[in-house]
């Protein structure tokens, strides 16, 4: 009944005609179309499915398509019934057409149909296809002898080329480059990358978020020359070339890795899954989100083993502010290099900001400048080769691309006499770099002196900061205003009170101050307390003057960056340290000690936020050019009474840095009292005089010292006993 049925329905001439076409050139067409599959699969732009269910449509096609003839042609029996489509779309339609080539045709189309999807799903699965096409051709072979030599050559020819399809895949696969090339990858759950917003999967699959491409065309910079006042343009630092340093990883390599952390993870037992992959120039950031109940110290109390398992130099793992995920940062085999003319040329520091400095790039690439006013101190720690010093070259650089010498003026206090000696010479210069702990000692004092200065005039106009003072001066200057203010100029011989005289005030403007010190430990070593009390009065008072600090140090120590210092500095920034308590030190946090070195910093915010940063860099050659630049358009303005020492300084600055002006006189009369002590009580000792004035030891030392001097006292004997050689003043 079927078969009369399927009769009737190819029994018109042009349906024989069009299925005879449709088997001929089933072979000749599906091929081509197979080969153009597979490059699309070797380019990565087809999204393979699961395993299953490549493997349930390879079965069912072959048993929709070939059972009942394979029945038939390999003696099978019991299959009629399964192959009743197979009957209609092979047999009876060659039985229609009354042509066997047709019938060949149409059964080897719907193979390579069959191979084609398995080839668009997955490439692993063609050696098990291979294996079911040379089974029908070794079985087949005689039959099909008889009937067409043809075809034989045709399936041999189809074979062959399987096969070189297979090999050129497996290769593809094998020669796949990762995040690490040590990395050998385990049977892990495939991750998918989903291309399409709002795809409905079975997990939360990872996005691979790369950063966009400006489409701002740059311009130029024009050559001024170096006249008096230009500022120096980007072509004197090296050139960014775009298309050389564009090295992204391919999206293969990012979601292998997605789930080579996500089987890490879980076999430390963690439960979770990464939901979104952001490379970057250096480091690439996973973020996961762990089940719940799961502690986030637990997760970054596995750095070290995450690094160990990924085949990484170090791995970073930190909280994701405002969201449930944990931040893992992973090195990139390949990091890219930074320029500092791509920063200088980026929207970010030409935006608004007074003294805005380049920072470096963020994890996705993004430009960071961030403006020295507003925070308002910088500290900066950093092991030697982390990048420190070429950091604060780039600050610095940062500072004399953006403002003229009558703008900002600089102190800087190199003590290493290496690293700031070039700049030696520039107009921004208020004196020579300072290479001795003892003058820089006396710059500080200097500084204090010109804050408190400025407080007076800017308290004489009603203005809270320079730029109201600078704005105030530019209007009257505009108006013809006469400012004045008043001082006291003596004292009146009659009576003694004090004699006050109006002065007029220019129209100057203030230019912004900024102090670098390049090693504050050198600093600390040779006069502590008084480089701490200068810094901390600073710290606290010279935002509004207009006066900022930059400070780095080698050994972020408690005896170097102390508790008073830390507490005015709340914008630091951390290279690369050596253990976790130096990170504590200087960002309160753990995470300094995973960086890779090389300009890899964490940038610590006012508001407590730290972020992970790229430094860019910048080479002495470049630096020296920008300085020669500089040095061209005009001649340095020194103002040596920074570095001298002064004696009439007042009572107030000078007990700033624990010092007094009656300090010899309060020696003198610690010395007495310690004589009229030994005297009265007939006791000499060093410890006994600690006791007796309260003061330390190496004070009381040196006055019994003295009195030795002075044949107050005797030498001490072989038991440490001294002779009293003055009376009792009683007696």
């Amino acid at each position: 009944m079927l078969d009369s049925q399927v009769y009737s329905v190819f029994s018109h001439p042009f349906v024989r005609s069009f299925y005879f076409f449709v088997g001929l050139s089933g072979t000749l067409f599906l091929i081509p179309l197979m080969i153009i599959a597979s490059r699309l699969v070797l380019k990565g732009y087809v999204q393979r499915l699961s395993i299953k269910l490549v493997g349930w449509i390879v079965v069912t096609t072959c048993v929709l398509s070939l059972t009942f003839s394979v029945s038939n042609l390999l003696g099978f029996k019991g299959y009629d019934a399964a192959g009743l489509i197979g009957a209609v779309l092979s047999r009876e339609l060659s039985l229609v057409v009354e042509n066997e080539t047709a019938f060949w045709g149409i059964q080897f189309g719907w193979l390579i149909l069959a191979l084609l999807l398995n080839i668009w799903a997955n490439p692993r699965l063609i050696g098990d296809a291979l294996e079911f096409v040379t089974y029908i051709e070794q079985k087949s072979q005689t039959f099909l002898y008889h009937q067409s030599k043809v075809m034989t050559t045709l399936i041999k020819a189809t074979i062959w080329l399987y096969n070189k399809i297979f090999k050129k895949l497996e290769r593809h696969r094998k020669g796949s480059v990762f995040v690490s090339p040590s990395i050998t990858s385990p049977k892990i759950k495939k991750t998918k990358v989903s291309e399409e917003k709002g795809q409905s999967t079975g997990r939360i699959e990872p996005s691979v978020e790369r950063p966009k491409a400006s489409a701002e065309k740059k311009q130029t910079s024009l050559d001024l020359g170096n006249a008096p006042g230009n500022l120096p343009t980007t072509s004197l630092l090296t050139p960014f070339d775009e298309q050389k340093d564009d090295l992204q990883i391919p999206d293969e390599n990012l979601q292998r890795n997605a789930e080579l952390l996500d089987g890490v993870l879980q076999d430390f037992g963690v439960k979770g899954e990464v939901i979104s992959v952001k490379p970057g120039p250096v480091v690439t950031l996973y973020e996961f989100e762990p089940a719940p109940g799961i502690r986030s110290q637990r997760i970054i109390g596995l750095a070290d083993d995450i690094a160990r398992s990924m085949g990484a130099l170090a791995a970073r793992v930190a909280v994701i502010p405002g969201r449930n995920a944990i931040g893992i940062e992973l090195p990139n085999a390949h990091r890219k290099t930074v320029y500092m003319r791509e920063l200088l040329e980026s929207r970010e520091y030409k935006s608004k900001g007074v003294l805005n400095i380049v920072l470096g790039k963020t994890i996705g690439g993004d430009p960071v400048a961030a403006d020295l006013t507003k925070m308002p101190h910088l500290l900066i720690a950093g092991t030697t080769g982390s990048g420190k010093s070429v950091a604060i070259n780039v600050m610095i650089l940062s500072l004399l691309y953006r403002l003229k010498p009558e703008e900002c003026r600089l102190i800087m206090v190199d003590p290493k006499m290496l690293e700031l000696s070039v700049y030696d010479g520039i107009p921004h210069l208020l004196a020579p770099v300072v290479t001795d702990p003892k003058k820089a000692v006396m710059a500080l004092r200097w500084v204090v002196q010109e804050m408190e200065e400025r407080y007076k005039k800017m308290s004489k106009v009603q203005v809270r900061n320079i730029g109201g003072y600078n704005e105030r001066m530019k209007e009257a200057e505009q108006k013809g205003e006469v400012l004045t203010r008043t001082i006291q100029t003596g004292f009146n011989p009659d009576n003694g009170e004090p004699v006050y005289e109006e002065e007029q005030l220019g129209y100057e403007r203030l230019p912004y101050i900024v102090i670098i010190i390049d090693e504050m430990a050198d600093l600390m070593m040779v006069a502590g307390k008084e480089v701490e009390a200068a810094v901390q009065r600073l710290a606290q008072m010279a935002r509004a003057a207009g006066i900022h600090i930059i400070m780095a140090t080698q050994r972020p120590s408690v005896d170097v960056i102390t508790g008073t210092i830390k507490a005015n500095f709340p914008t630091r920034v951390s290279f690369q340290v050596t253990t976790r308590i130096d990170s504590r030190t200087i960002l309160d946090e753990v995470g300094a000690e995973q960086l890779l070195g090389r300009g890899d910093m964490l940038f610590r915010e006012s508001g407590g936020r730290v972020r992970r940063l790229h430094g860019p860099f910048v080479s002495d050659e470049e630096v020296a050019d920008v300085v020669n630049f500089l040095k061209q358009g005009a001649e340095p303005d020194y103002s040596l009474a920074i570095t001298e020492p002064r004696d009439d300084a007042d009572q107030g600055s000078s007990s700033i840095f624990g010092s007094n002006v009656d300090s010899d006189d309060e020696e003198t009369n610690l010395f007495n009292r310690a004589v009229d002590i030994v005297a009265r009580d007939r006791k000499a000792s060093t410890s006994y005089i600690q006791r007796k004035l309260s003061i330390g030891y190496n004070r009381a030392a040196r006055i019994i010292e003295q009195m030795e001097d002075e044949g107050i006292v005797g030498p001490a004997n072989h038991v440490g006993k001294r002779e009293i050689l003055v009376r009792d003043p009683e007696e």
